[in-house]
């Protein structure tokens, strides 16, 4: 098996006729040897922010000197980034060995692995080999039935924001999406939640309070914001001043705040000094995340797609730049409230540009240009994400670009900036 073999049988499988649970996960991970119980964790969960979280935490304890995994999704340009040891990509040799491995036992199984719980025990094993020290999970798209949660009780869950988003799978309302979130929290844990809503903050300190475990919540007040550029943000948080964080959404505001306390938790167990808090904050970089690609013309791209994530893309937007508009490059996946989305958009939209990604359940570029005429916006069909983001450079005439939705557009919207 080759490095491009290995990555053909990862996404080969399919999850959409697999029953829920996580039997095969755990059946998997036996046949293996239980890699995930040589590991510590730190298991974040949520709708928004798990990432950004996730890598921010990760960063930290590098710089302190600690072995640090991160498990992350979806990837922007190269798989490998899904599992990373000290801010370093699992080597392709790495993951076509263990692909290997996991495979030989994957498919001895009567009810075979579906593509994520295949990824997650990569990981696992990844981690086991290499001997990280710790390593921040985050959680696919539920909770309680998410197949990282066959791990034994973490060090610390983190429950990021929680919105309506994948209805159909994790429940309709936000009390149901907290209940599944919240499954993931075990007794001899605790939990630090962003919980901002009456509703999913009753779910979760019920669910702490039956399994006795402590409940914390960053203190968003004490966030000062000193200066705000597209190349990062210049803030004091509680005695912790003049922090300057490299990712630039207005959103990461929150984020911050709760990695503060993360580490102030977790320092209970790990050294991790002041300077290394600065430093790994300083040195994360998390790509498609209100990330400036170019200059010139200037444009910004942002994942955000489902309505709180664009909610904050477009407050990020109006915070570095007032009342200017832009012109838009949109494309996003249709299970998503699209039209929601798009209302929230057209606040910033001077004109859109809509795309496809390259991705089976992405909404139909042609669809999303009557959605943004509907609203007042002017609105082309730029076909695929690559070709969308050629003709909005064509016709920027210097208005700034904002590519937005889907991660999966980043590998096409960013290419022609990139310079490898």
């Amino acid at each position: 098996m080759n490095y491009n073999e290995a990555i053909e049988y990862i996404h080969s499988i399919k999850w959409n006729k697999s029953r829920p649970g996580l039997e095969r996960t755990k059946e998997l991970l036996r046949l293996m040897g239980n890699p995930e119980k040589k590991l510590k964790f730190v298991h974040i969960v949520g709708t928004n922010g798990k990432g950004s979280t996730a890598k921010m935490l990760s960063t930290i304890f590098s710089e302190a000197g600690y072995k640090t995994g991160l498990y992350v999704s979806p990837y922007v340009l190269k798989f490998n980034e899904r599992i990373q040891l000290s801010g370093e990509m699992i080597p392709d040799s790495d993951l076509v060995e263990i692909t290997e491995f996991v495979k030989e036992y994957a498919d001895s199984m009567e009810d075979h692995p579906t593509e994520f719980e295949i990824v997650t025990a990569i990981g696992f094993e990844y981690f086991s080999r290499v001997g990280a020290d710790i390593v921040f999970l985050e959680a696919g798209m539920g909770g309680e039935l998410d197949s990282t949660n066959v791990i034994p009780a973490p060090e610390l869950v983190i429950i990021t924001e929680i919105g309506l988003d994948h209805t159909g799978v994790l429940g309709d309302t936000i009390e149901k999406i907290a209940e599944t979130k919240a499954g993931v929290i075990k007794e001899g844990t605790k939990v630090l939640s962003f919980a901002t809503c009456a509703e999913s903050e009753n779910v979760i300190a019920k669910v702490c309070h039956e399994k006795n475990v402590p409940l914390y919540n960053p203190d968003f007040e004490s966030v000062e914001m000193k200066d705000a550029s597209v190349d990062g943000l210049s803030l004091n948080v509680g005695k912790y001043e003049n922090l300057f964080v490299a990712l630039t959404g207005k959103y990461q505001l929150r984020n911050v705040v709760a990695v503060v306390k993360a580490v102030e938790l977790l320092r209970d167990k790990y050294e991790i000094s002041d300077k290394a808090l600065y430093d790994g904050l300083k040195n994360t970089v998390w790509h498609g995340r209100f990330e400036k690609l170019s200059d010139s013309p200037f444009v910004i791209t942002d994942g955000g797609h489902n309505p709180q994530g664009i909610r904050a893309a477009v407050e990020s937007f109006k915070l570095h730049f007032g009342d200017e508009k832009a012109l838009i490059v949109f494309g996003v996946m249709a299970d998503k409230d699209v039209e929601s989305v798009v209302s929230m958009i057209c606040e910033i939209a001077d004109e859109a540009i809509t795309v496809t990604p390259d991705n089976p359940r992405a909404a139909k570029s042609g669809e999303l240009v009557e959605l943004f005429e509907k609203h007042g916006v002017r609105a082309t069909d730029g076909g695929d994400a690559e070709s969308g983001m050629r003709l909005a450079v064509y016709k920027a005439n210097g208005r700034k670009i904002f590519a937005l939705g889907s991660l999966y557009m980043y590998p096409q919207v960013s290419k022609i900036f990139r310079k490898n």
